[in-house]
């Protein structure tokens, strides 16, 4: 059975799946701007939601500090860059493949 994490590299973009201690996937994310960065810490998954409409694209997938989550987007070209009001954005199809994945209540690491 995997044992599945997330850390986020804010530095670069990047969300990292790991089994253990081993990358599995990384994708290209979006993450907040200046004024509302995405805070570092250590959180968790609590809930999962498909299609939640709006600006969340595909997929949400909730952290345990509120208001704040991963989620896909209808504007595929902020991918890469600080855009959002601190929530991480991924593509649709790769936050549907990470939702997949993923159980509620995995580890998320935001780290700079």
């Amino acid at each position: 059975m995997p044992q599945y994490r997330i850390i986020v590299d804010l530095s670069d973009f990047q969300l990292h799946l790991l089994d253990g201690d081993i990358v599995v996937r990384t994708f290209p994310v979006a993450i907040g701007k200046m004024a509302t960065q995405t805070p570092p810490g250590n959180y968790t998954i609590v809930n999962k939601q498909p299609n939640p409409g709006g600006p969340f694209g595909a997929y949400w997938l909730g952290l345990s500090k509120p208001h704040y989550g991963i989620h896909g987007t209808n504007d595929p070209s902020s991918i890469g860059r600080p855009v959002s009001h601190g929530c991480i954005r991924m593509y649709n199809e790769d936050v549907v493949e990470l939702a997949s994945l993923v159980p509620v209540h995995t580890r998320v690491t935001i780290r700079n």
